[in-house]
């Protein structure tokens, strides 16, 4: 388990366990999100070559997103995908949580950017592409294990599932 893509819905988790992977076996992490976001919300230039550079390394963890750029070049890399298979009603209320204390705190995401409160009913905003990409994310990634049967697919559906994944994996 040295390349390793945490998959799932968006609002799944799989920044916040990719973090903990990568605290738990020394690997680094590299946030897609922090890598593809730049200032106003449009996408970086280099975010491809950012992304073809570090997959090239040995060790990392990251989350599997931004398909309609980097199509399955990450999976072609990994060695392991960890799913996060978690019920559409956890997803939605993580996601509303995590944007509801975004929008309240102003918090800074990825250079300079914000959750606004106006922005919740656009199609594109993470409340709204959880709830209508939900279905297709789940088929995405059966479809990519199907296609990449050398990645090992580790699939958790529950906390109690993520814990015993973090403590249970032999560390390097």
């Amino acid at each position: 388990m040295d390349r390793v893509l945490v998959a799932g819905s968006t609002g799944a988790g799989k920044t916040t366990l990719a973090r903990a992977l990568s605290a738990s076996y020394g690997m680094p992490h590299y946030e897609l999100d922090g890598l593809h976001h730049g200032p106003g919300w449009v996408k970086r230039p280099e975010f491809e070559a950012d992304v073809e550079r570090f997959s090239e390394q040995s060790r990392w963890v990251t989350e599997d997103q931004y398909h309609r750029v980097l199509g399955d070049l990450l999976w072609h890399r990994a060695d392991t995908v960890v799913w996060l298979d978690v019920p559409r009603r956890v997803v939605m209320s993580r996601v509303i949580r995590r944007s509801f204390i975004r929008a309240l705190t102003r918090r800074e995401l990825w250079n300079g950017n914000r959750e606004h409160w106006r922005d919740w009913l656009k199609a594109d905003h993470p409340i709204q592409w959880a709830w209508t990409q939900y279905h297709g994310k789940r088929a995405q990634v059966l479809r990519y294990a199907e296609q990449h049967p050398d990645v090992t697919v580790i699939r958790v559906a529950t906390a109690h599932d993520v814990r015993r994944l973090l403590t249970t994996i032999p560390r390097a």
